[in-house]
């Protein structure tokens, strides 16, 4: 077994993240070299069967806006009432982060691995995303708005009929100082099983 050595650093950052929005990030994103790490420590989850039932698409530079005129085309055809400024604002969905990466569950039917357990394992993917962004002190949101759901855009993005997107992460740089909200209070949530 691994023992931590500083123990009490990962749990005063689990106790203590919070995600920052992408509606208010600016500054750089994550260095090649942050990402890779990001990336390393994201791989590193339970995956049933060794399966890796997960791939990553980046978006950075000039690449947000021209993904953005394809979510603007398509709003527009599943919208046509809908106006300029509502199309604007969907063309700039990626670009109010310096990156986004999307984080795609490629689970498939396994004759030992079910499909859920494979889905799971993405979003534990994004989670370790979080974490590791918030360890390297960049500002990470995971997300997921209609792009994620819709045949049209996953048709531009290049899924497979069998993929979907796990979530949307946001990486940029807060202008506001993160906000926490109300977390439940987890012993409350516990049952404690007994035979009947």
């Amino acid at each position: 077994m691994t023992h931590l050595n500083d123990t009490s650093s990962v749990l005063n950052l689990l106790k203590s993240r919070k995600s920052a929005s992408a509606k208010a990030m600016a500054g750089e994103g994550p260095t090649s070299d942050q990402l890779a790490e990001i990336l390393t420590c994201a791989v590193r989850v339970p995956d049933h069967g060794k399966l890796a039932p997960w791939r990553f698409i980046l978006w950075e530079g000039e690449a947000r806006a021209t993904f953005g005129d394809a979510m603007k085309a398509r709003w527009r055809e599943l919208h046509p009432e809908h106006g300029e400024a509502t199309l604007d604002f969907v063309r700039g969905l990626f670009l109010r982060a310096p990156a986004v990466l999307g984080v795609i569950s490629t689970a498939a039917d396994h004759p030992k691995i079910p499909v859920w357990e494979q889905q799971m394992s993405a979003g534990a993917v994004c989670m370790n995303i979080l974490l590791a962004a918030t360890a390297l002190g960049i500002g990470c949101q995971w997300n997921t708005d209609w792009v994620a759901y819709d045949a049209g855009i996953a048709s531009v993005m290049g899924l497979q009929p069998h993929e979907k997107v796990a979530g949307i992460m946001y990486f940029g740089t807060s202008t506001v100082e993160l906000e926490d909200r109300p977390r439940p209070d987890a012993m409350s949530l516990v049952t404690r099983w007994q035979a009947s």
